[in-house]
């Protein structure tokens, strides 16, 4: 089975969890493997899904100019973290000005891929931003930031095009995302930065509730544990489904235009 994280990974633990309830669990023994990639796979749904099967879950961290970056991989026996993951032997992790970073130095960096491609059809300016040299060979960067861990695995970060520069910080919204997605009444989350006269741009959650809204200062409360203060959401936005593409993957306009349109109220 080939899905999109936690987009496709929710609905189908969901599931299984409902037809225990009913006396009719699903047969799951042919099931040999799991492969997801495009969004954020959490922890906690990779574990109530290995909990039910014998399949190997498989994480998959990359893009179509660089292929598969990075693996994270959980099983019965074992689990795995959220967003962290073993670099591929044909990736590294960069400084802006292309440095290789070494494990456990704490810097940030951009995922830098080992890559065939050297440049995107007639358009020479994002090919010059994005594809690179790095000891003598071709690599590709789309944006992607992480930290290179003591063992030399990597904690993703998020993509840079979503960071938003709140008062001077950094935001990653994907960190935020998968903090608002951890409380029991959540389904799903996309975070974005909306223009603010204080701060420049202030973190705004569009929250997916199917179901009975939490409230506001109890989901923020809750955010306060795991999010440092200039992370946790300034403004929360309820709905009951939060708006994806039909391969799952984020649809951060409609998201920008459903905080935007709260803001102004």
């Amino acid at each position: 089975v080939v899905i999109v994280g936690d987009p496709f990974a929710r609905p189908m633990l969901r599931a299984l969890v409902e037809r225990e309830a009913e006396g009719r669990p699903v047969e799951l023994g042919s099931l040999r493997s799991v492969i997801s990639a495009g969004a954020i796979w959490s922890a906690e749904v990779k574990d109530g899904l290995r909990q039910r099967m014998s399949a190997t879950l498989t994480d998959a961290l990359g893009s179509t100019e660089g292929g598969t970056y990075a693996l994270s991989m959980a099983s019965p026996d074992a689990g795995a973290q959220t967003a962290h993951f073993s670099l591929a032997a044909t990736t590294k992790v960069v400084t802006e000005d292309h440095q290789v970073l070494e494990p456990g130095s704490g810097t940030k960096g951009l995922l830098a891929a080992a890559t065939a491609a050297y440049g995107y059809y007639k358009d020479p300016e994002k090919s010059a931003r994005t594809f690179l040299r790095i000891d003598g060979g071709n690599y590709v960067i789309t944006g992607d930031w992480a930290t290179v861990e003591a063992d030399g695995s990597i904690t993703l970060l998020g993509r840079g095009s979503s960071c938003i520069n709140s008062g001077g910080e950094k935001v990653y919204a994907e960190e935020v995302e998968e903090a608002v997605k951890r409380h029991p009444l959540v389904e799903d989350c996309l975070v974005v930065g909306v223009a603010d006269e204080r701060l420049g741009s202030k973190v705004v959650a569009v929250v997916g509730v199917p179901g009975e809204v939490p409230e506001e200062a109890e989901l923020t409360a809750f955010l306060r544990v795991s999010l440092a203060h200039y992370k946790v959401p300034k403004q929360l936005c309820f709905v009951e489904r939060v708006q994806r593409a039909p391969n799952g993957k984020a649809d951060y306009r409609w998201a920008r235009s459903v905080a935007e349109a709260a803001s102004s109220h």
